[in-house]
Formats: C-alpha cells, structure tokens, sequence
C-alpha cells in the first residue's frame, strides 16, 4: 500500500529573540508615552497653529496609552521590591484621599493621575537594573526628541521662540509650546548625562559632541540659572564619584579647572549679564519674585488637618493666600508646593525620597550607573528650590525614577559590569 504523505506548511515561527526585542520597544515606548504625559502644552505662541484642547488631549490619553502599553507587556503584573515607589505611592495615595474628600474634581483628577502614572511605573520595575541601560537610553532619545523641535521651531519662528521674559529673550519650545524654564530643564539634563556618557566611554566623541554642543547652546539661550547651576553641580558630583577609579576623569577635571582659571576673569562680565539678564538687584535678590510667593503660602490659615496632610493636589499655583492679589501665581518651589498640597507630611515623604537614593547611590559601587543616578539626583534637588513638581506626576518624578532604576540591583544578568565589551559597543544611541 502506498502511502501519501503531504508536504507540510513550512512555518517560521518568530524567535525568542525578537518577541524579546518587541517587548523591549514596548517598554521604551511607554517611558516615552509617561514623558509625553508630564510634558506642557503651554498657552504661548507657537509655530503651528495648534488648538491648546487638542494639545491637552494628546498629553493626558498619552498616560491611558502608557498603561495599555505597560499591562500588555507586563500582564501577570510582576513587580520588584523598591522603597522609593513605596514613598511615592503612599504619598499619592494620602493626595488622592485629601485632594477627594475636601476639594473639587481638578485635584480629583491630579491625584487620580498620580496613582496611575505610578502604576505603570510600577509595572516597568522588572526592567531596572538592565546592563543595556533600557529606560536611560529611552529618556536620551526622548530629550533628542524635544531638542530637535525647539530647534525647528526656533528656525520656523524665531519670534514665538525667543520671547521676552523675565527681563530677557529667552528660548522656549514654538513647535511644542513649552515654557523656557522647562526647555532649560531638558536641555541641561540631555547635556550632562551626554558628557557622562562619553566620559565613561559608553558613546562615541563624535556622537557626544552633536548632542553637547546643540544642548548647551540652547540651555544658554534659554537664560535658565537655576537649570545651569543644576548641571554644573551636578556634574562635579558625578565626576567625583568617578575620580578615584577613572584616570580619564581625573585628567579631564584637570583640564576644566584650568580652563576656568584662565578664562574666569575675562569671561567675568559675560557671565555676569548673562546671570543677571537685565534684572535689578532686587529682582535677582527675590529669585524673580519667588520670595514674594512663598511666605503667601506658609502663612495661610488652614485646618491643622491640611497643615498635616495638605488641601489637595493644586496646579502649581497659591490657593487661598491672606492677600487675594497672590492667588493663581505660580508657587515656583517644590518644597512648598509639597506643604500646600501635601502638608508637612508632604515634605517629610519628598526629603525621604531623596535620602532613599542618595543611600542607594552611596551603597552601589563605582560607575556610570551611580555616576549618572548621583547627577539626576542633584539636579533635582538643586531645581526643587525654584520649580515645582517633587510631589506630583511631573518631570522631576520620571528623573528621580530613573536614577532609582539606575541603581536598582540587576534583574537575572548578572552583576553589573562596564568591561572592554561594553565599552566597544556602547549603547547603540548613535
């Protein structure tokens, strides 16, 4: 009997490789979906003629994306231990109790949007810690993002771009209206985490100075002090920590030092016109007129309640000043924000946040990693005195998660090792 066999199907199934690269993508894009969510659409004017509706939609379903994304990589829902998310989540959760019980459906909505912009940042924990450094690269590509399109704003309208402000034009976003205190933020955190890059050789020179040199330049035209003297520090702290064990580091702090000891003086004026940009004396005393704000807020008479627990997550802006002139200016201070918002409980919670990582990043050995957490860490720090954001869904809260991811212990690779290896191959951001 003869038997007929039948020619089967060929199929080529995809390999474990790719379905991993797949997911791999997926989280990046839900880094960069959450960065999206925290980013403003300011009211200023743009390039493109965008409706501010429209540019709110698209930043707040950015965050129901993100989590969509974030189950579907993540369905068993698998998490990793971590101290830091814990503060934040309690912190959220204590917001969102107030923010219902005693305000109005905007704060609602703000600590709604706390407690799930923390879920999905709960659900990429299984990918801290990574060799490849996932979500950094991620956040690099994200800032390379708004870097270009300051740039092509600028060029397409450079009279929405520089606007006077502050007793200066200052760079702001025209393709995407951002203000320029937040475009310094951008600048200054892509231009510091490139120099550590290519200091500990994990990028190409040339690679290195495409992104320092348009960083920087922008950084400067933004008239940002605060977000310059950020960076500043915060790179000293960095290359300290590198100091001892990188003899590339050593001689680089050499050569900056004197640089700055030969161009100090000469450069003296610029820096001081820069520094000052056509403010008075009293302006630049009062940070712009922050110092004016702030004992607003500290002074108001509230329940001891809200003095503990705060009134509800805010806009960033002073509710229920004694002088009925200072409502709806912008509080422009993390820490008191935090006690408006959150109480004292608030500000307790913010310097535990800090202390976490700085113990995290003083327990991990030398390297990049701590290297890069340690600059993230200062930069927020230094910026928390003039901007808002420690305690809600912000920027600030995507920065001080990536350092926490940074020193997170590796996830089943191994320990963390920056060999001749990683060094030849780098992180592909090029």
């Amino acid at each position: 009997m003869t038997t007929i066999v039948f020619p089967s199907s060929r199929v080529y199934p995809r390999t474990q490789a790719s379905v991993e690269q797949k997911r791999l993508r997926r989280v990046q894009w839900v880094w960069c979906l959450l960065f999206l969510n925290v980013m403003s659409f300011d009211v200023q004017p743009m390039a493109l003629p965008i409706p501010h509706r429209i540019g709110q939609l698209v930043t707040q379903a950015a965050l129901a994306v993100a989590l969509i994304l974030a189950l579907s990589v993540n369905p068993k829902v698998k998490i990793r231990p971590s101290i830091f998310l814990g503060l934040y989540t309690v912190l959220g959760v204590l917001a969102l109790v107030i923010s219902i019980r005693f305000v109005g459906v905007g704060t609602a909505y703000r600590g709604a949007r706390l407690i799930v912009f923390l879920a999905v940042l709960w659900l990429t924990t299984p990918w801290w810690g990574r060799r490849d450094l996932l979500l950094l690269r991620a956040q690099v590509r994200v800032l390379l993002i708004i870097l270009a399109s300051v740039v092509v704003g600028a060029l397409l309208s450079p009279h929405a771009a520089f606007q006077f402000t502050a007793g200066a034009r200052r760079l702001s976003g025209a393709l995407w209206p951002m203000p320029s205190t937040q475009v310094g933020h951008y600048m200054a955190e892509l231009t510091g985490l490139a120099l550590i890059l290519w200091v500990c050789g994990l990028v190409k020179r040339r690679w290195a100075l495409w992104v320092v040199i348009p960083g920087l330049t922008a950084l400067l035209l933004t008239h940002t002090r605060t977000a310059l003297a950020a960076m500043v520090v915060g790179l000293l702290v960095a290359a300290l920590s590198l100091f001892t064990g990188s003899r590339r580091v050593r001689r680089i702090m050499a050569v900056g030092a004197l640089v700055v000891a030969i161009g100090a003086v000469p450069l003296a004026p610029v820096l001081s016109n820069w520094l000052v940009r056509g403010e008075s004396s009293a302006q630049v005393a009062n940070l712009s007129g922050r110092t004016e704000v702030w004992p607003q807020v500290l002074s108001e008479q509230r329940p001891e309640i809200n003095k503990l627990l705060g009134s509800g997550l805010s806009n960033g802006g002073v509710v229920g000043a004694p002088n009925p002139a200072y409502d709806g200016l912008p509080i422009d201070d993390s820490w008191v924000e935090a006690y408006q918002d959150q109480g004292l409980v608030g500000d307790i919670f913010v310097g535990a946040i800090f202390l976490v990582v700085l113990l995290l990043a003083l327990l991990r050995p030398r390297g990049p990693a701590r290297a890069m957490a340690l600059f993230l860490l200062v930069y927020c720090f230094i910026a928390s005195f003039t901007e808002t954001g420690m305690g809600g869904a912000s920027t600030y809260l995507l920065d001080m998660t990536l350092a926490a991811s940074l020193l997170a212990l590796p996830s089943g690779i191994g320990p963390v090792r920056w060999g001749p290896r990683q060094k030849q191959t780098g992180l592909a951001l090029e």
